[in-house]
């Protein structure tokens, strides 16, 4: 334990070199719990467990946080890892720390029906625990920062896995709470596990020309600091090399090599007061050439998390483009630590400044407005497509000055509705720099946008769901016709789902038991049964998926007595009462088929090709007349329409994860702008990726490119990644699984 003590000891010289109190019982007594509560733990690295939590401290102490931040950051696994409660915490320590841990807590003790469905459980959790207090997302960030520093430990899946997620959720929340200094390794060590090979060349080759470059950077700096010295300018100048993930990114957006880009680095000069930034951006101006349409004034209009800077791209001795950034010390700080700024030990005021907060939790806090409508899979979609779009956002001008920051491609629809739901529900047409355009009209930056509404509105219409770009809009517009509808609504989705039981057999009422129902709820993420029933209605679910779910349920509770031996025997009658010979059907050769048909090896099966199932969708087998058992996926238009004599046909089915060497055909549809070059991007990620093609179609409609391809994979999480990576391409507007 002679690390762990080391680590303290580390921890407590860290806290007291910026926090003026000289009391620091409550470290102690959170580092002797967690100590003794996670006892003989061990890592997958072999070390004590406690050791984690205490690096996550450390990693707090760096953002130089509150004590009571240390605290639950030191006790953030203490209930979820050892026999310690939330009562427990709230008597030894106080209501305060024991909720920021509950609020860290993950759900895996529950019991959910689907990895999907966990997952978004946990992120509804977090997200709500962080709106009450940003203190549970910093400590959550930390956490993540030291499981990734210790990825090598863990297997080559669950490293690509984890990697993923911090690009998708984690990476993007830092950047959105201007944590830049966590961003940053974040994002490049997800590069190193997510694409090593690319990550390892690529520090290979910096590295070969670093001290050249550094050599090329201090003459630069060396040439600034003269020129503000002569102006009576005191600033402080030094050079950043950029992150491997950020050069990664522009090599593949731009389609260069390393060699081709100039602006590995930048120089960033902070100043004393804003007059300051734009004086010393008139000197450098006058010193070096300005690349045209490169300067951003984030100073006058600051990003979405408060960042605040001078940038620009210049043309610098010997020809070499470089980066400029410009700043004040608070800007500076703010840029560095984000909203972890404001929770630094100041006078004895530890609150959080609430100004600051509520303008950088404002998109958390308008996705939690509506969350409780949404399914599981609309609210993963709405996190992840705010939070990826964060770094292309453009900004738009209402007509009283006020700053609109939206997603790039974003139209009048979507300015409308960030401003109010009233003013977007009332839209009927939109003005742009003084000109009527149309709804689908793409904003530009600096574009000023007047929304003309009407009393006399009828609300938005269905074909703008298909127009809008971002989720704030989407959500809105499809809140607005679940209320305006909502009675009709519920009872449409009864009979509905009345009718489509008895279609196919079943009696309502015989299989929607409150055990079934509960599943239903869980599996799709809403909150009560009248919810379900609108969804139906309005057509966000369809009733085949719902009465599927019940009879499976049924099903399950009828078959819950039987043995194995009953379910083979009964299988093999089922087949042999569809024409199909037991020989054909249980062969003896080694299953290759990458599924399992109701508990047995061996069927012969086939992939149906009108839903194209691949591992990790949901999938159900049906026996066909000698063609052995077709795999379609539960949600199949094909399974949700069979008639009710074809409904005794369906048989149960599972993936085998055990066979990993089956391999799959997909189809993704990408939707995007009509740009050049956008086809030779998307493919350059099927060719880094060493991905299969076996069909690739592209069409323009209606000043859109829609690409179909078609690529062999093994399961739903690598056509995940593929399409998490075509969709950071620019232009990209939107990625559909289509059959094959």
């Amino acid at each position: 334990m002679q690390e762990c003590e080391k680590l303290y000891n580390k921890l407590i010289d860290k806290i007291k070199s910026y926090h003026p109190a000289t009391d620091l019982s409550l470290i102690e007594k959170s580092y002797e719990l967690a100590k003794n509560a996670h006892g003989s733990q061990l890592r997958k690295s072999g070390e004590p467990y406690i050791i984690h939590p205490l690096c996550v401290a450390l990693i707090l102490a760096d953002l130089e946080l509150d004590l009571e931040s240390i605290s639950a950051g030191i006790l953030h696994d203490v209930i979820e890892d050892t026999e310690y409660s939330f009562e427990d915490l709230k008597q030894m320590f106080s209501e305060e720390i024991a909720n920021i841990v509950s609020g860290v807590t993950k759900l895996d003790k529950f019991t959910y029906s689907s990895k999907e469905e966990l997952q978004a459980e946990n992120y509804r959790k977090m997200f709500l625990a962080m709106a009450k207090d940003i203190r549970v997302i910093l400590i959550k960030v930390a956490d993540r920062l030291h499981n990734m520093r210790t990825l090598q430990y863990m297997s080559e899946e669950k490293q690509k896995e984890k990697a993923q997620e911090t690009l998708d959720i984690y990476a993007p929340l830092a950047t959105r709470l201007g944590i830049f200094k966590i961003k940053t390794e974040l994002e490049d060590l997800c590069l190193r596990y997510l694409n090593p090979k690319a990550y390892y060349e690529l520090a290979e080759k910096i590295e070969r020309k670093k001290t050249e470059r550094e050599d090329y950077v201090e003459k630069i700096v060396k040439e600034i600091s003269q020129k503000c010295k002569e102006a009576d300018l005191k600033c402080e100048i030094y050079g950043r090399p950029k992150h491997f993930f950020s050069i990664y990114k522009k090599m593949l957006n731009q389609n260069k090599t390393l060699d081709q880009i100039f602006d590995l680095f930048a120089v960033r000069i902070i100043v004393n007061d804003i007059k300051e930034c734009y004086e010393v951006l008139g000197i450098v101006h006058e010193m070096y050439k300005p690349i045209p349409s490169r300067f951003k004034d984030y100073i006058a209009m600051p990003k979405a998390n408060m960042y605040q800077s001078l940038h620009n791209t210049l043309i610098g001795p010997e020809g070499v483009p470089f980066e400029i950034q410009i700043r004040t010390w608070e800007m500076h700080k703010i840029a560095e630590y984000g909203i972890a700024a404001h929770w630094k030990y100041k006078s004895g005021n530890k609150n959080i400044k609430e100004t600051a907060e509520e303008e950088k939790l404002t998109w958390l806090r308008k996705i939690l407005e509506w969350q409780r409508d949404l399914s599981n899979k609309e609210f993963m979609d709405s996190i992840k497509t705010d939070l990826d779009a964060f770094s292309e956002n453009v900004y738009c001008f209402t007509p009283t000055g006020e700053v609109k920051s939206l997603r790039y491609g974003s139209n009048p629809i979507d300015f409308a509705y960030s401003i109010h739901s009233a003013i977007g529900n009332k839209m009927v047409g939109a003005r742009v720099n003084g000109k009527i355009v149309t709804f689908d009209y793409v904003l530009q930056n600096g574009d000023r946008v007047e929304i003309i509404t009407s009393q006399n509105s009828k609300g938005p219409s269905m074909d703008w769901l298909k127009m809008v770009r971002t989720s704030e809009a989407r959500n809105k517009i499809n809140q607005w016709f679940k209320q305006n509808n909502k009675k009709e609504n519920i009872i449409r989705g009864r009979e509905l789902l009345e009718k489509e039981a008895k279609r196919k057999g079943f009696n309502y009422f015989d299989i929607a038991t409150q055990d079934a129902i509960k599943k239903v709820l869980e599996r799709y993420g809403f909150r009560d049964w009248d919810s379900i029933c609108a969804a139906v209605g309005h057509g966000g679910l369809k009733d085949g998926q719902i009465i599927n779910r019940f009879i499976e349920e049924h099903n399950k509770e009828t078959n819950k007595n039987k043995t194995a031996e009953d379910i083979i025997k009964e299988t093999t009658e089922i087949i042999a009462n569809y024409g199909i010979s037991e020989e054909s059907v249980f062969k003896k050769s080694k299953d290759d088929s990458g599924v399992i048909i109701h508990g047995v090896t061996g069927i012969e099966v086939r992939m149906s090709k009108c839903c194209s199932p691949i591992p990790g969708d949901e999938i159900i087998g049906f026996i066909t007349k000698g063609r052995g058992v077709s795999i379609h996926r539960t949600d199949c238009i094909n399974i949700i329409n069979l008639s009710e004599d074809d409904r005794k046909r369906l048989i149960d089915a599972n993936w085998n994860f055990n066979n990993k060497s089956k391999e799959f055909s997909a189809g993704l549809r990408i939707i995007g702008e009509d740009r050049l070059g956008l086809l030779v991007d998307i493919t350059r990620i099927f060719t880094d990726e060493k991905m299969s093609l076996t069909n690739i179609n592209a069409r323009t409609v209606k000043n859109e490119v829609i690409v179909d391809v078609t690529l062999i994979i093994s399961n739903r999480t690598e056509l995940e990644y593929i399409a998490k990576r075509i969709r950071g391409i620019k232009g990209v507007y939107d990625i559909q699984r289509v059959t094959t």
